[in-house]
């Protein structure tokens, strides 16, 4: 069976045009095809696209090269229905099913400018060993049980100064912990959204969370993600049109396009929230890798309209699981009581460890060093990229993201697909789309690893091609 239209590359899709062309007899049997400058001229693609259709058609044996006088027709494809009914909501969530396990996988010799996660060795001074052993010097007995539906106490606190930090004000019951940014998001979905409803999101944006709203059945309102924040003009008609509950966007260092959302762009945001009853869910886990001077919508609207979602998963480990949600304190006591529903508790162990951690001051010398290595990888990064002759979306100070586009590279599926055969993983602008079936040029790079050189030779042999 082929392919769904919305998992093929653009190159995929001029080769089943020309397949379709072939089985209904509008190409025959030694029909020449146009030479690969003709169908570039006459299309508009590039000459690599046309190339990779035709190898694929060849591939079929739909058609064959001929020394000297270029590609013929060699014989119609059998006949096949591909017709069949709406794929059900798991299915439809594969693409973001298989991206994420593609970042779970570590291979030697593999090169993974898609990660979304910092080089281990940016986290190995937190020595996680030393603070364990604090853990269970703090009162082993009551690690056999199940914590508290609102996270462990003491973290809740240290998180009432982490916010605090940020200008944000809360209280230790404004506060629930969660298994991390992504069970934060899950928690909201479950409590709000059902089949069918609408729900904003940005586009591009981030794509477990449409993974998660393809799951539960919502209807996903794209908003467009500009350099300084989501489109408010296109969010102003959405709203008054569709009337949706939530808007789910990230303010500082935005996945994937590495941008910062403006305090123009928050105080409008804010002020359509309050005047169309809609809820903001702030993503902010990148927080720790930016200045906290960053804009934040929570700190302005001080989470009368906002839900506020961080993680220490990457700053610290995703191996601990640790993240929190903070909003009024009835929302935030409902949140908690699904959290029990699903897990009963949180994961009381890492949140002691997290707890340790942050009360000892270590964390703000790690984050400072953990930025300093993220200006400097950013600054190499972006020199990399003007080498290889890209056009970057936006050029941060310091963002473990870049979202870029090559010379002649119309379709960044195709560009995947042909890095992956070099050993080269990258994260494609497409599965950060809500309408996968769009063409989108643009890459997610990530900037600790965009000087090696796997990725150099890989990126000037497509592009060059």
């Amino acid at each position: 069976m082929a392919l769904p239209l919305h998992r093929q590359t653009l190159a995929q899709r001029v080769a089943a045009s020309i397949a379709e062309q072939i089985s209904e007899g509008a190409l025959r049997q030694g029909d020449k095809l146009p030479s690969l400058r003709e169908y570039t001229r006459l299309h508009g693609h590039s000459k690599n696209t046309v190339i990779t259709a035709y190898e694929y058609l060849a591939a079929e044996g739909l058609i064959e090269a001929r020394h000297g006088k270029g590609f013929f027709v060699c014989a119609p494809p059998e006949n096949s229905d591909d017709t069949g009914p709406e794929p059900p909501p798991y299915a439809r969530a594969l693409d973001t099913i298989w991206m994420m396990r593609q970042q779970f996988v570590r291979e030697p010799g593999h090169s993974h400018l898609g990660e979304g996660f910092p080089p281990v060795e940016w986290l190995m001074d937190m020595r996680l060993d030393k603070f364990s052993r604090q853990v269970v010097r703090s009162g082993v007995a009551t690690l056999f049980r199940y914590g508290d539906r609102l996270g462990n106490i003491n973290l809740r606190q240290q998180l009432v100064r982490k916010l605090a930090g940020y200008g944000i004000s809360t209280t230790i019951a404004q506060i629930a912990t969660t298994f991390g940014a992504n069970h934060g998001m899950d928690l909201v979905i479950r409590r709000f959204v059902k089949p069918g409803d609408a729900v904003l999101v940005e586009s591009p944006g981030y794509y477990p969370l449409f993974g998660k709203l393809q799951l539960q059945g919502a209807r996903m309102l794209p908003v467009t993600r500009q350099v300084d924040g989501p489109d408010t003009e296109q969010l102003a008609r959405l709203l008054a049109r569709e009337k949706p509950r939530l808007f789910f966007m990230q303010s500082a260092g935005h996945n994937p396009t590495g941008t910062d959302l403006s305090t123009a762009k928050a105080e409008r945001i804010l002020a359509l929230a309050r005047r169309h009853n809609l809820i903001v869910v702030e993503n902010d886990a990148m927080a720790d890798f930016k200045l906290s001077s960053c804009t934040k919508l929570a700190a302005l609207d001080q989470l009368k309209r906002t839900l506020y979602i961080g993680s220490f998963s990457k700053p610290v480990s995703a191996a601990l699981r640790v993240g929190f949600i903070a909003g009024e304190e009835g929302l935030i006591s409902e949140l908690a009581d699904v959290k029990m529903l699903l897990h009963t508790s949180g994961a009381e162990y890492s949140e002691r460890l997290v707890n340790i951690i942050l009360r000892e001051g270590h964390y703000l010398r790690h984050l400072a060093r953990l930025q300093k290595r993220l200006r400097e990888a950013t600054e190499r990064g972006l020199s990399v990229l003007d080498e290889l002759g890209a056009e970057v979306f936006h050029r941060p100070d310091q963002s473990l993201y870049v979202w870029a586009r090559f010379p002649g590279i119309d379709d960044a599926n195709e560009l995947t697909r042909r890095c992956l055969d070099k050993g080269v993983m990258l994260a494609p602008g497409s599965i950060f789309s809500v309408d996968r079936k769009k063409i989108v040029p643009w890459t997610r790079l990530n900037v600790a690893y965009l000087d090696d050189p796997a990725f150099r030779a890989s990126v000037l042999g497509v592009s060059c091609r």
